[in-house]
């Protein structure tokens, strides 16, 4: 078999194992995981902890109070500004781009795969590869969890498991197979790396201390 329709097949047999593995209890609790709305919580508390760790990042001697203050807050805003591009930067290259590229059919608008399906979702967009939100949540998550450790070294590796449940529930809904979410989680996770090290590169040259940040 070659290689290509040997993936095709694993993963078409690992989707039908996440149908097969589907619980009413699974079926009321997972899909509200993919609404953005339910994760304002969430993003409440990174917009005021950026803001208590961008203050952090910059405390020093009290003759730069002033300025400490000033870049805390001009941190705390790149990183909010960088989120907001990680999450655009992947969303249009996947959905514009990626998808068409592809051109591989959702689950839910293929006829071998349909019988499987529980219509717990709308279908959405014709196109699957890569996952939207694959995409988006591990770029958000790979951009706060290298930023966040870059101002006081904490490393927040829960963002990775919120990111995978993400991920789990669009295979489970029947919006993507699970090589979909692997594409877009990679994508996602590469774009938000190299959004970290920008905001790393904007502190270290917005730091009041004398010679600057080295994290």
């Amino acid at each position: 078999m070659p290689l290509l329709k040997w993936l095709d097949h694993l993963d078409r047999s690992m989707f039908r194992l996440v149908q097969h593995g589907s619980s009413p209890f699974l079926d009321w609790l997972i899909p509200p995981l993919r609404d953005p709305y339910i994760w304002i919580p969430l993003y409440a508390f990174l917009l005021y902890y950026c803001f208590r760790a961008a203050g952090e990042s910059v405390a020093g001697s009290a003759g730069l109070q002033d300025k400490h203050r000033r870049s805390s807050i001009r941190i705390a805003l790149i990183f909010i500004v960088l989120s907001v591009a990680t999450v655009a930067l992947t969303d249009s290259v996947t959905a514009q781009l990626m998808k068409p590229l592809f051109g591989r059919l959702r689950p839910c608008h293929d006829p071998e795969m349909q019988p499987l399906l529980r219509n717990l979702v709308g279908c959405g967009g014709l196109y699957s590869m890569p996952s939207n939100h694959a995409a988006n949540h591990f770029g958000l998550a790979a951009f706060w969890y290298f930023s966040i450790r870059s101002m006081n070294g904490r490393k927040w590796v829960w963002l990775w498991f919120w990111a995978t449940v993400v991920c789990y529930a669009q295979v489970y809904v029947g919006k993507h197979y699970p090589f979909d979410v692997l594409a877009g989680a990679v994508f996602g996770t590469l774009t938000g790396w190299c959004a970290s090290r920008s905001f790393v590169y904007w502190k270290s040259k917005r730091d009041p201390r004398p010679g600057g940040s080295s994290s």
